[in-house]
């Protein structure tokens, strides 16, 4: 049996915005470059949590401010000291979005001097057609999106990424609000069969990316939406959530408080998701699940192999 402790965490900012964080194999990324007073003690408290006092990875979606504040990066840098930083594959279009990617190439070259070297590495549409295809192994993070620029819609150049080195897997979607991503991503045979938590599109809007085709193909077990208490477009949408509803997939928001969704037991595919009360370590709510790829856990490489690799055309021939 393959034993993977692993956590995930939704933040509440006390504004509105992303941030989250993803632990596994010993490995601890951020998503998002978000910190707040309200966030920092629970990421600090994560990271101890995990044994470690920074983290492998800053993976960012977007550049948007509410998924990478310029005025919380350093800070968030400082903390974390990240040796890797993922960033968007689309030109930065704002102020802001200019000032981060200024910090970060700071960052990098204050590493740099300090024999502590990060790489910084843009999520292009080149870079995901570089990579080789991730059938192979059931424990390989795979990037999704973006596969073109959209010169028309930046929420389009979002990176999708499923983050799978865990014993329950986590699909991270940024703001994308395309409906022809989404029949490309439904299309994926991986996404179909190994998501178990997935992040909603852009906050939970009802833009036509989280449809009932898309729901009914991937079936995660449970949603997560990053959203404030009060905010100005009632993320997650109504249509949204009794979507999720019809096809029983379980929907947890930041609104209430911070999620927690930890491995159980032997840590071989069991997991338990925490719904917090605000701003506290008292629980609103709690469900148990068993993760879709449990029982990959179980086995050895070369027979995941066997499983993950495309079947020869001719035995799809009914």
């Amino acid at each position: 049996m393959r034993s993977i402790t692993t956590r995930f965490r939704a933040y509440q900012l006390g504004c509105s915005g992303s941030s989250f964080s993803f632990f596994a194999g010993g490995h601890f990324t951020v998503l998002e470059a978000r910190l707040t007073a309200q966030s920092r003690p629970s990421l600090v408290y994560e990271m101890q949590r995990c044994g470690l006092d920074g983290a492998d990875t800053l993976h960012i979606t977007s550049w948007d401010t509410d998924h990478c504040n310029h005025c919380e990066l350093e800070d968030l840098l400082n903390l974390i000291h990240p040796a890797k930083i993922e960033c968007p594959g689309y030109e930065p279009y704002s102020e802001s979005a200019k000032k981060s990617l200024k910090t970060i190439e700071n960052y990098r070259i204050s590493r740099r001097f300090s024999n502590r070297g990060t790489e910084i590495r843009a999520i292009t549409p080149a870079y995901i057609s570089s990579l080789s295809k991730a059938e192979e192994l059931a424990f390989r993070d795979t990037f999704y999106n973006p596969k073109w620029i959209d010169l028309n819609c930046a929420n389009n150049n979002s990176t999708v990424k499923h983050f799978r080195g865990g014993s329950f897997n986590v699909l991270s979607l940024g703001d994308v609000e395309d409906h022809r991503i989404s029949a490309r991503l439904r299309r994926g045979r991986i996404l179909k069969e190994q998501t178990d938590v997935m992040i909603l599109a852009h906050h939970g809007a009802d833009n036509g990316f989280t449809n009932k085709d898309f729901i009914a193909r991937l079936r995660p077990k449970l949603a997560i939406c990053s959203a404030d208490y009060a905010n100005q477009y009632d993320h997650p949408r109504q249509e949204i959530r009794d979507l999720l509803f019809d096809y029983g997939v379980r929907l947890m928001t930041t609104k209430t408080g911070d999620i927690i969704v930890k491995s159980i037991g032997d840590h071989t595919g069991h997991y338990r998701a925490i719904n917090l009360k605000g701003n506290s370590k008292e629980i609103s709510s709690s469900c148990d699940f068993r993760s879709k790829k449990a029982q990959l856990l179980s086995f050895n490489e070369d027979t995941i192999r066997q499983r993950m690799m495309p079947r020869p055309h001719y035995l799809n021939l009914r």
